[in-house]
């Protein structure tokens, strides 16, 4: 059993994460992550036959850092916004141990996105598969992974999911 501060603590980081994708401040998006953290978008079918084909795959917080330069510095893109809907997460397991506490969870989700001349459309749709640790400055991603249900993506991927 989950006590109630780890608990509100894993509702406050996946409400803060889906905030910050959602407000285009992307410079705070890598302090969601510990140092050797990952970050993965990947197609279910591939997921579910353990293909390990990700359509993005960033395996530190210096590869989250140099995203976040190509989308504000490098990328040219027709602009849209984001909004995040984030179900309840579900805690799959805790483990404690000397080394600190390692919370497996997972989240349901959908991207909405509306482009600046345009309707509101569902973007992408899945679940969040993570890995979460908590460090002196809070809970952290260790790693997570985007699951998402249909192997088309509208246009490219720009922002994080």
């Amino acid at each position: 059993m989950t006590d109630f501060k780890t608990y509100f603590d894993l509702l406050n980081l996946y409400s803060d994460y889906a905030m910050v994708c959602d407000s285009d401040k992307w410079e705070q998006w890598p302090e969601f992550f510990v140092e050797s953290g990952t970050y993965r978008l990947q197609p279910r079918e591939n997921f579910e036959q353990g293909l390990p084909l990700c359509l993005l795959a960033l395996e530190s917080k210096a590869m989250i850092r140099d995203r976040v330069y190509g989308v504000k510095e490098t990328m040219y893109h027709d602009p849209y916004y984001q909004r995040h809907i984030v179900g309840t997460p579900r805690i799959l397991s805790v483990e404690r141990d000397v080394g600190g506490e390692r919370i497996l969870s997972e989240a349901n989700y959908v991207v909405i996105r509306t482009k600046l001349d345009g309707d509101s459309t569902v973007f992408n749709a899945g679940y969040y598969s993570d890995v979460i640790v908590r460090t002196p400055e809070g809970l952290k991603f260790q790693s997570r992974l985007c699951v998402y249900d249909s192997e088309m993506i509208p246009n490219s991927l720009i922002y994080p999911i």
